[in-house]
């Protein structure tokens, strides 16, 4: 039996990893653990069976791949990582969902609805991006020749915003919007020197993964928005930002990646003002009195 994860981002890791090789029934369980593991971490060997469309043996079967002994033992792993993240605090947020959908679907109970989803995603935001992947991103972003910006469909606003910001902290960004067919074109012209960020979610824009991944073939740095850890984006990042997945809801908010997004644009001011004050101070140090 392989070694088993004892950690839940070796977990993620470990289904990810695993992921090609599952047989189509256990890759919707991987699925299922890896966009919601709450769910997984509350539910009866029964309950997750039926919500990944298997059969309860099946999830047997896939603790086994995993290296468990069984279910209960890797329910513990997600069970460990939701104390961790005050469930308190979620349950809240869900209760007050709960007792809005109940409102009739008028126009305030309707906003009252999209606020509270908003709140519950950030928190989830806050909980899945890691402060050094941040640092990371900020560093290429500030450190390269050109930033060259990417999304499509629903994403395409993050890549507006981001084109936007950037140039106003007089970054050389450029939105690569694939207007005349010219992507490929456009593409071919980021080097090295560059950075290209990329979005694109469930369902996924083939031109976003293709350049990503012709982009990293050729050493470009790569930094993607995207769901999950088996997303397509994933294997062409560099730094990559999974924020959860949300095509279970028939509008998909854009609160999760617009709010990473500016977090990342405000970052990268604060580290070029920074850099700026300390090569001014270190020029005064060497300047004659």
């Amino acid at each position: 039996m392989k070694n088993r994860p004892t950690t839940y981002e070796e977990l993620k890791e470990s289904i990810t990893r695993s992921y090609p090789e599952l047989s189509k029934q256990l890759q919707r369980i991987a699925r299922f653990a890896l966009e919601k593991p709450n769910d997984l971490a509350l539910g009866t060997v029964a309950a997750v069976a039926a919500a990944s469309g298997v059969q309860p043996s099946a999830m047997i079967r896939f603790a086994n791949a995993l290296g468990f002994k069984g279910f209960s033992e890797m329910q513990q792993i997600f069970r460990n990582h939701l104390v961790s993240r005050s469930v308190s605090y979620r349950e809240r947020i869900d209760q007050m969902r709960r007792h809005t959908t109940a409102s009739g679907g008028t126009p305030t109970g309707v906003l009252h609805e999209v606020v509270n989803q908003a709140i519950s995603v950030l928190g989830h935001l806050e909980e899945t991006v890691h402060a050094a992947d941040i640092k990371a991103a900020v560093q290429a972003i500030s450190s390269a020749e050109n930033v060259y910006v990417l999304a499509q469909r629903r994403a395409f606003p993050i890549a507006c915003y981001m084109s936007y910001a950037l140039n106003q902290l007089e970054l050389r960004t450029h939105l690569l919007d694939g207007v005349g067919g010219m992507l490929r074109e456009w593409a071919r012209t980021i080097s090295t020197n560059d950075v290209l960020i990329v979005a694109s979610f469930r369902n996924y824009s083939p031109d976003v993964i293709d350049t990503a991944a012709a982009c990293r073939q050729r050493g470009v740095p790569v930094i993607a928005m995207t769901d999950t850890p088996l997303s397509p984006l994933r294997p062409s990042a560099n730094i990559c930002f999974e924020l959860g997945d949300d095509s279970d809801r028939p509008f998909r908010s854009l609160v999760s990646p617009m709010s990473l997004a500016q977090a990342l644009v405000v970052s990268t001011g604060y580290y070029l003002t920074e850099r700026q004050s300390t090569q001014t101070r270190a020029r005064v140090r060497k300047e004659p009195n």
